[in-house]
């Protein structure tokens, strides 16, 4: 796209996107150059897994800020297994809510993500309350 430059001005104001080359000097965005985005590899953080047939707090997990966690369920269990929040070291650990209501519970099994951590240092918890049946669990990014 061109324009015009009118009088009485003479100029036209102009604003572009730069970012730094890998010698720290500016380069404009363009068609030739474009804003290099990425997220990059996901982090090697170690997942949260194991098996239970028995009631239990499992964690905790560490999530890495900016990634999705993905929450794997399965076996032939029931009962219900809720995802739990604490910025405190683990003293407090708080359901996650949206809107007020309580989600990421589950009553069976699943494979997705189910959260996305944006605080450093919080800590992630599965509570899980079984009635029968083993139960394999992993929390990981």
């Amino acid at each position: 796209m061109t324009t015009s430059i009118q009088s009485p001005g003479g100029y036209a104001a102009s604003r572009a996107v730069a970012f730094a080359d890998a010698d720290g000097l500016a380069l404009l965005v363009s068609a030739a150059q474009p804003l290099p985005v990425t997220l990059g590899a996901a982090p090697a953080g170690t997942a949260l897994a194991g098996t239970t047939s028995t009631p239990m707090i499992a964690g905790p997990f560490q999530p890495e800020p900016g990634w999705a966690i993905y929450l794997v369920l399965g076996g032939s269990w029931s009962g219900t297994v809720r995802l739990l929040r604490s910025t405190d070291g683990g003293t407090t650990k708080l359901p996650l809510t949206l809107g007020g209501a309580e989600w990421a519970a589950f009553q069976g099994n699943c494979c997705e993500p189910v959260w996305e951590e944006s605080e450093a240092g919080a800590r992630l918890y599965l509570d899980i309350a079984l009635t029968q049946g083993p139960l394999e669990y992993r929390l990981s990014q």
